[in-house]
C-alpha cells in the first residue's frame, strides 16, 4: 500500500493484526486513520471471576496437591485462577476454639503470591473419616448418627453425622462460621465461598451418608446462618439441595438472597445422564459466576461415563458457567485432556474480543482524535466484573505517556451468545492528547479495566506488554511545524537569520514567523520575514525556506539575548491559539534556538542552541 508506514507492518506481523491505512483526504475529519482488526490468539484468558479450579485438597488431605512441593504451583495449566481448599472443619478447629488455619493458608499463599485466588468448602460429614464435624462438638451434646455408606443409619456405622437441625451443633457451627468470616468475607483474595455445612461431603445431600431426609427448612437454616457472617464474599449453593424432596425452591431461596450455583456431579454419569441441574442456573448465571466440578476425572474415565469430554463443554455451555473443576492429579488431567481444556477455556466464562479498532494515524500536539472500536464477548458469562476500554501510549522507553479511558463503555453490558454468533457492539469516543505529551512516535496499546486506565482484565490478544496493555500499533504525534536555524549573516546592512521551516500539518491561511529577542525574559527586540519571501507557503505540508531580518539597537550593544522563533496566526491576536504549535518547542510555543551576542561595536554572533 502506497504510503504506508513499514513500522506498522512488522507490527502487525508480530503481533497477528489485520492492519488498514486509510488515505488521507483534506478535512481534519478524513485525515489518514489506522484500523487494525486483530486475531484471537486462543489463549486461555483468566479473568477475575473465572476460571479452572484446582482441588489441593479434595475432602481428603491426600487429594489432589499431596504430591506437589511446595513451590509447586501447575503454573503450566492454562486459565488455572483458584486453588480449592475443601477440607473437613475437624482439620481447622480440633478444640473449640483453638483454630489450625495453617492447614489452609499454607497452600492458598502459594498460589496468591501467583496472582491466583483461594476458595473454601468446610464439610460437616464426610465418607473417609468419622468426625469431619469435631468430635468434641459431639461431645458437648449435639446428637447426631453413625452411618456406613450405602446403608445409611447404623449404630456401629464407623462414620459420625450431625444433625443438621441440632442446636448444639448449630451453636459451634454459628462460631465456627464467624471465626472463618473474620477472616475470609471480603478478603480479596477469595474468589468464593462454599455453603459446605449440610451433607456429606458439603454436597446438599444425605445419599452417601445417613440417608435422612431433611426439609426445606433445614437449607433456609444453614443459608441464614452463612449469610449471618458472609456479607461481602460470594457464597455458593449446590444444587443437590433441592434433591430428596425439598424441591427448587431452596434453590430459589438462595438466589434470592445473592447465593450463585454450583453443580458437583458433572459426569458422574454418562451420555444423557450426564449432569440434570441446567436448568437452574437461568437466574443465577446472569449475575454472578455459576461453578461446575466434575466427577474424579479418573474415576469417570475408567467407568466408560467421561468418553472425549465434550460434555464437560456442553455444561459450561448450558449453565452459563464461569468455573470448572481439575478433579484429579492436574498433570494427568492436562496431559489427557489438553485438547478438551482449550476448547472449554475458548468459551469458559467471558472472553472479550477486540473485533475491530481504529484512530488518527498522526495527531497535532494537544489535539482532539476520536477512537473508534467494537467489540465482542465470546464467552458463555457475562463479564461480571465490567470493565472500560482503554487505549495507553507508551513512548520508545515503555514509558506510558498517555491513557485514554472510555468511561460510557462497560464490558458488563456486552451479549453472550452461541459459539462465533455473539453480538457485536461499537464504541466511539472522543478524546484530548493532554497539553504534556510531547510529539514524537508511540506505541497504541489496548486494556480493559478501571475507570483509571488501570488494566484487569486479560485479552486473548498478541503483545502483551506483561500488565494486561497489549500493542495494537502506533500513533505519531508532531506539532504544526518544526524549525531548523542555519548561519547569521549581513546583508544590506542588515543581519538576517536563515529558518527553514518543515510544516507537518496543514496550517490556517495567513499563519506567518516571528523571532524575538529576550534578555532576562524581555522581549527587547524582533526580527521580521525577509521583504519577498513567500510567506503564504505556510498553508501547505512541505519545507519553506523563510529567513529573518533584523536590525540592532544601538541599546543592545554589550548585551546577550536569548532567540525565540514561531509561527503565529494574525487573525487569532490574544486568543490561546494566536500561536502554532512547534514539535519541539517550549511551553509558551516558542522555539528557543540560540543566542545572539551583540559586541561594543554592534557585530552580532549567534551560537545555536544545542540539540
Amino acid at each position: 500500500m502506497k504510503g504506508c508506514d513499514l513500522s506498522m507492518y512488522a507490527l502487525a506481523t508480530a503481533f497477528g493484526l489485520m492492519v488498514t491505512l486509510i488515505a488521507s483526504s483534506a478535512s481534519a475529519a478524513d485525515a489518514p486513520r489506522t484500523t487494525i482488526r486483530p486475531q484471537d490468539t486462543g489463549l486461555a484468558c483468566a479473568g477475575p471471576g473465572m476460571g479452572w479450579v484446582f482441588h489441593f485438597y479434595d475432602n481428603s488431605p491426600t487429594n489432589y496437591g499431596s504430591k506437589l512441593e511446595p513451590s509447586d504451583t501447575v503454573d503450566e495449566f492454562p486459565g488455572l485462577t483458584v486453588v480449592y481448599l475443601r477440607i473437613p472443619w475437624s482439620y481447622i478447629e480440633p478444640e473449640e476454639g483453638r483454630f489450625n488455619w495453617a492447614v489452609v493458608d499454607g497452600p492458598a499463599q502459594r498460589w496468591i503470591a501467583k496472582g491466583k485466588k483461594v476458595a473454601f468448602r468446610f464439610t460437616c460429614s464426610e465418607s473417609w473419616t468419622r468426625y469431619a464435624t469435631p468430635e468434641w462438638v459431639q461431645k458437648a451434646g449435639a446428637k447426631g448418627h453413625n452411618f456406613e455408606p450405602g446403608k445409611g443409619v447404623k449404630d456401629d456405622g464407623p462414620y459420625w453425622e450431625p444433625d443438621y437441625n441440632d442446636p448444639i451443633f448449630l451453636d459451634k457451627l454459628d462460631h465456627f462460621l464467624a471465626a472463618a468470616a473474620a477472616r475470609y468475607d471480603g478478603n480479596p483474595e477469595v474468589a468464593f465461598y462454599d455453603m459446605g455445612s449440610f451433607g456429606v461431603w458439603g454436597e446438599g445431600h444425605t445419599y452417601s451418608s445417613t440417608l435422612l431426609p431433611y426439609d426445606a427448612a433445614t437449607i433456609r437454616r444453614h443459608i441464614d446462618l452463612h449469610l449471618k457472617h458472609f456479607k461481602h464474599t460470594l457464597l455458593a449453593a449446590n444444587d443437590d439441595l433441592a434433591s430428596q424432596d425439598r424441591g427448587i425452591e431452596v434453590i430459589n431461596y438462595a438466589r434470592d438472597h445473592g447465593l450463585t450455583l454450583r453443580d458437583d456431579s458433572i459426569l458422574v454419569q454418562g451420555g444423557k445422564n450426564a449432569y440434570f441441574s441446567a436448568g437452574m442456573a437461568p437466574g443465577f448465571w446472569e449475575k454472578l459466576p455459576v461453578i461446575l466440578e466434575s466427577e474424579h476425572y479418573g474415576g469417570s474415565r475408567d467407568r466408560g461415563n467421561w468418553g472425549d469430554g465434550h460434555l464437560y463443554l456442553q455444561a459450561v455451555e448450558d449453565y452459563h458457567a464461569s468455573y470448572v473443576s481439575i478433579h484429579w492429579w492436574p498433570r494427568e488431567f492436562l496431559a489427557e485432556q489438553r485438547g478438551l481444556i482449550d476448547r472449554m477455556n475458548r468459551r469458559l466464562g467471558y472472553r472479550l474480543q477486540l473485533v475491530e479498532a481504529s484512530w488518527p494515524t498522526q495527531l497535532r500536539e494537544q489535539a482532539a482524535f476520536q477512537v473508534n472500536m467494537q467489540w465482542r464477548n465470546a464467552g458463555v458469562a457475562p463479564c461480571y466484573p465490567g470493565g472500560c476500554p482503554a487505549l495507553t501510549l507508551k513512548d520508545a522507553k515503555g514509558g506510558i505517556a498517555g491513557v485514554f479511558v472510555d468511561e460510557s463503555f462497560d464490558m458488563r453490558t456486552l451479549p453472550v451468545g452461541p459459539p462465533d454468533k455473539a453480538e457485536i457492539r461499537k464504541q466511539s469516543t472522543s478524546f484530548a492528547l493532554p497539553f504534556n505529551l510531547k510529539p514524537g512516535a508511540y506505541e497504541v496499546l489496548v486494556s480493559v479495566g478501571t475507570r483509571t486506565g488501570t488494566p484487569q482484565v486479560p485479552l486473548p490478544l498478541a503483545g502483551s506488554d506483561g500488565q494486561m496493555r497489549y500493542r495494537i500499533g502506533t500513533l505519531r504525534v508532531s506539532g504544526d511545524y518544526d524549525v531548523r536555524i542555519g548561519e547569521l549573516a549581513q546583508k544590506d546592512g542588515k543581519w538576517v537569520l536563515p529558518a527553514t521551516w518543515m510544516v507537518e500539518m496543514p496550517l490556517p491561511q495567513g499563519a506567518s514567523p516571528f523571532c524575538h529577542f529576550e534578555r532576562d525574559g524581555t522581549l527587547e527586540f524582533q526580527g521580521q520575514p525577509e521583504p519577498g519571501a513567500p510567506v503564504g507557503d505556510l498553508s501547505k505540508v512541505g519545507t519553506v525556506t523563510l529567513p529573518f531580518e533584523f536590525t540592532v539597537p544601538d541599546g543592545a550593544r554589550g548585551n546577550t539575548y536569548e532567540v525565540k522563533v514561531g509561527l503565529w496566526v494574525p487573525e487569532r491576536i490574544a486568543q490561546p491559539d494566536e500561536r502554532l504549535i512547534p514539535s519541539h518547542g517550549d511551553i509558551d510555543r516558542r522555539v528557543t534556538v540560540g543566542t545572539l551576542k551583540v559586541g561594543a561595536d554592534g557585530a552580532a554572533t549567534f551560537e545555536p542552541a544545542a540539540k
